[in-house]
């Protein structure tokens, strides 16, 4: 049996759809992702970091959740809840400058694999995905729309 023209030419047009599709797809500039990537794991942590708060001082109930619920070994409630809260703070605003892009993904990276290991094991497909998130960060830096671009930008 051979292919009918409108056969032949349906292949054609399916072909040249996905083909102009990936060109589309590829031509996504990596700025945009790695800014996405930065702003919305930058939200996760810093939404995290507010609810630990009760004014400018780690609110009781985060450090009852740390001595009750999540119980990490070898370090005690009140201070893992202070250094969460800190950690939550301070690395998504530098993500969000894309300043120490790679220290801070790689910080925050730590923080999910805690999480992950000694809190919420079951939670491994979002853990998964924020890991997905940091190590892009990680291995091909912030983007364009960064601090970090600006200032090698800079020295070069």
């Amino acid at each position: 049996m051979t292919d009918t023209p409108f056969a032949v030419h349906s292949q054609s047009r399916t072909i040249a759809l996905i083909q102009r599709g990936h060109a589309a797809m590829t031509a996504i500039p990596y700025c945009l992702v790695a800014l996405i990537a930065r702003i919305s794991m930058a939200a996760v942590f810093w939404r995290s970091g507010q609810t630990k708060l009760d004014g400018w001082h780690v609110s009781d109930s985060a450090i009852l959740l740390f001595r009750d619920e999540y119980r990490l070994p070898l370090i005690d409630p009140t201070l893992a809840a202070c250094l969460a809260t800190f950690a939550e703070h301070l690395f998504p605003i530098l993500l969000v400058l894309g300043l120490a892009t790679r220290f801070a993904a790689l910080a925050l990276l730590v923080m999910t694999l805690v999480i992950e290991v000694f809190v919420y094991p079951d939670a491994w497909p979002t853990h998964g995905t924020w890991a997905a998130c940091f190590l892009i960060l990680m291995a091909q830096g912030p983007g364009k729309v960064s601090l970090d671009h600006l200032i090698a930008q800079r020295w070069r």
